[in-house]
């Protein structure tokens, strides 16, 4: 499985690489047809073509000239062509030095082995929140 984990972070290197040039063929080509990709707010993309034009709006709006920074966390394999893989980020706006501390996100991936590439089929991304201090404190009341 250690050339299947090469594979795979080379899958993320591509997509930061994608990201940072906002080039939507090389980013497009990451994902399966059919993938699912739901974004930080909840939307739910669906298919690489709308995948495809979702960012290529956003790289020609918002986010030209933006930098992604990420991190693969933990790859697991619960089948011979089938990986989990969690993945931290952040987005450095062009007009940043560097990515805002409370922008991080954590992303689950579900990426499938197709004609021996390393596809993303589903990808789920999630800001990190720290708990505020009623949350802490309800925790702490209700802890048995």
């Amino acid at each position: 499985m250690r050339n299947d984990e090469e594979q795979i972070e080379a899958v993320f290197a591509n997509l930061a690489k994608a990201w940072n040039n906002a080039d939507v063929e090389l980013f497009g080509s990451l994902f399966t047809e059919d993938c699912d990709y739901v974004t930080f707010n909840g939307q739910h993309i669906k298919g690489r073509k709308e995948n495809m034009e979702a960012h290529r709006k956003l790289w020609n709006g918002i986010l030209l000239g933006s930098e992604l920074i990420g991190d693969t966390q933990t790859i697991r394999f619960p089948a011979e062509n089938l990986a989990i893989v969690h993945a931290t980020g952040s987005v450095k706006l062009r007009w940043q030095k560097k990515a805002p501390k409370g922008r991080k996100s954590i992303n689950t991936n579900v990426l499938i082995k197709q004609n021996g590439e390393w596809k993303i089929t589903a990808f789920h991304n999630c800001r990190i929140v720290n708990p505020n201090i009623l949350q802490k404190f309800f925790t702490k009341l209700f802890e048995k």
